[in-house]
Order: C-alpha cells, then sequence, then structure tokens
C-alpha cells in the first residue's frame, strides 16, 4: 500500500509545523462542520468547506459540481495550501469529504498530498493534541493546474459501464433503487456495479473501524466486482463526493480510475438517460 497517501495520527504529529493541515468536516443535510472544527481540531488546521469550497452551486452538472480553478484556488491559498509543501487533510465523515479535498488537490496538480488514517476520531482517540477556535493561515501560493486526473462525462460513463468498470460508490439500496432519499430518481446507471465506499474501510468487528483495509483487503474487493489491470475504470456516486473515496482506494492499490463529477445527480437530470434498478 502507497504511504504517500495514508498518514497515521502519530506520523501527522510528527509532521505539524511542516505540512499544511485541512480540516474537511461535512456531512450530506449538514449541520456544517465548521462549529465542529470551532469546537476542536488538529492544532494549526484550516477549515474547508466542502460546499463554499470544493463545489460549485448545484445546477444542471449536479448537486456538488466541481469548483472553477479560480474558487478553489483561493480557497487553498486562504488555507495556507503551498505548492512546495505536503498536505494532510481529514473529516469524521468515514474519509468521504477528505478524500473529495485529496482529489481536487491531486487533480490541480499537488504533487504531495496525504490522508488522515481514520480521520479525526482517531486522532483524538490515538491522544492527539486538540486545538480550539478559529484559524487564519498564512497565505499559500497553491496554483491550481486542472488536468492531472481522469474525469469522465456522462456519455464516458455510460461508455465505461459498457466496455469497462463503471462503479457505483453508493449504499446498495440506493444502488438497486429501492430508496432515494435525495435525487428526484432511483436506481443506477445501466452496466455499472456497486461497491460502496464503506467497504474500504474496517469494520466494527475488526477493532479499528473508519480506518482503511489492509491492501490485500481491498484489493480482493475490487477483483471481485472485475476491476483488473487491463481494465478502464471509473466511479461515479450521487454527487461526486463519495465516489472520490473508492478513487483513493484504487490509488492506494496503485490504481488510476476516472471520475463522473456529476454523478447520479446529473444523469437523472436528463430524462433521456436509462436508469436501471435491482443488482
Amino acid at each position: 500500500m502507497s504511504s504517500a497517501a495514508l498518514t497515521t495520527p502519530d506520523e501527522l504529529l510528527d509532521q505539524l509545523g511542516s505540512v499544511t493541515v485541512l480540516d474537511v468536516r461535512w456531512k450530506l443535510g449538514g449541520p456544517p462542520g465548521e462549529q465542529e472544527f470551532l469546537r476542536g481540531h488538529v492544532p494549526g488546521a484550516s477549515y474547508v468547506d466542502l460546499e463554499a469550497d470544493l463545489s460549485d452551486p448545484p445546477g444542471e452538472r449536479g448537486r456538488h459540481p466541481l469548483p472553477e480553478v479560480p474558487r478553489f484556488e483561493d480557497a487553498m491559498r486562504r488555507c495556507g495550501v503551498r505548492n512546495d509543501r505536503p498536505v494532510v487533510v481529514y473529516d469524521d465523515n468515514f474519509g468521504n469529504a477528505a478524500t473529495r479535498a485529496w482529489w481536487l488537490l491531486r487533480y490541480h496538480g499537488h504533487r504531495e498530498v496525504r490522508v488522515l488514517d481514520g480521520g479525526y476520531a482517531w486522532w483524538v482517540r490515538s491522544g492527539g493534541p486538540v486545538e480550539e477556535g478559529p484559524v487564519t493561515a498564512d497565505a499559500g501560493d497553491f496554483s491550481a493546474e486542472p488536468g492531472h486526473l481522469p474525469l469522465v462525462d456522462a456519455e464516458g460513463a455510460a461508455r465505461l459501464a459498457r466496455d469497462g468498470v463503471l462503479l457505483d460508490a453508493r449504499a446498495p439500496e440506493r444502488f438497486r433503487g429501492e430508496v432515494e432519499p435525495i435525487d428526484p430518481v432511483a436506481g443506477h446507471i445501466p452496466g455499472a456495479v456497486n461497491l460502496p465506499s464503506a467497504g474500504n474501510l474496517v469494520g466494527p468487528d475488526r477493532g479499528s473501524p473508519g480506518r482503511f483495509l489492509p491492501a490485500d483487503d481491498l484489493a480482493g474487493g475490487y477483483a471481485r466486482v472485475g476491476v483488473r489491470a487491463d481494465v478502464e475504470v471509473g466511479v461515479y456516486c450521487g454527487s461526486g463526493v463519495t465516489a472520490t473515496h473508492d478513487i483513493f482506494a484504487l490509488a492506494l492499490l496503485g490504481r488510476t480510475a476516472a471520475l463522473y463529477p456529476g454523478s447520479w445527480s446529473e444523469w437523472v437530470a436528463d430524462p433521456d438517460r436509462p436508469v436501471a434498478t435491482g443488482d
């Protein structure tokens, strides 16, 4: 497993002061994570708002469109992100928001971005120091240059579902179309296969819930849904956030997968696009 993509609480503790730390606490439906940040965070971390900093406003491109380059660059500079300084990102939602930040930084050309394994909960559980209140970071100099990771649009997602592997990172009941609490249509892109992002993590029966699985376990899960070295892979979810969790897990295994940023929320905005239900 790549040591460059995950970091432990002990490793981060040793690196405080030499890395830029971003707190990306966010949960679908709220409340905003800033209040939690103010009550306690990794010392020196800057709060990043997923809705305001890591997304454009919802619309035809989905519920969480990729942010325009100036919006993202300004947010990262405000949080102290530098081109020549490593970044560590974390959240308290099993890594879904943190991997969105990881993906965006890597997509825009930052070369060294790591995710705190287990997030804020494992930082606290490991005895890491906690700081309260607002943080004003020294301005960064990050230059956002998009295009360093692959993307697909709706047409590309449909092609991958036919000719490669298109992973749906949502919960199984949403994939099957049994429930849809957010978007107006239930189901999935025809030909997609379901690999929920929660499957990338150690479960409560293993003693360290919320941390990423060992590499062999991760690889086995992806192999079971057809991910092989000779197959092109793409990932989507509801709005392009949770999908980055599967992309990150694949990156830990040395694999590159394309993101469909608009995901299901964009797909169903066009009533002419087909919808599948069931397994």
